[in-house]
């Protein structure tokens, strides 16, 4: 499994988020915490380098995305060698999931 080098910090985000808000309560919070740290450790990343950030540049042009969002999708392109086509791109948010299909990855929602 590849990942942008920020998705660890986003997850961690969004399930402390979750935590905060009252739809996960402590024990899930920390037990979705503990298998974020498990997947983490078995994940690849992708760094942040030069070519990532001209690709999120050019995402943000065409596509309404998020800064973090343009970058993991930057990122995804680059670790496919521009050629997404038969490459499974996962995630929940819409935009980025639509700028992922328009950009030519199979989506997974």
């Amino acid at each position: 499994m590849l990942t942008w080098w920020g998705s660890k910090v986003e997850c961690a985000s969004a399930l402390n988020r979750l935590g905060r808000e009252g739809a996960l309560d402590f024990a899930s919070t920390e037990q979705a915490l503990n298998d974020l740290e498990t997947l983490s450790s078995a994940w690849t990343q992708i760094h942040a380098t030069d070519p990532v950030q001209d690709r999120a540049l050019r995402l943000l042009r065409v596509h309404p995305l998020r800064a973090a969002d343009a970058l993991q999708l930057a990122a995804a392109l680059i670790a496919v060698d521009e050629q997404p086509s038969g490459f499974p791109f996962a995630c929940a948010d819409e935009q980025l999931a639509a700028a992922a299909s328009k950009e030519g990855f199979s989506v997974i929602a």
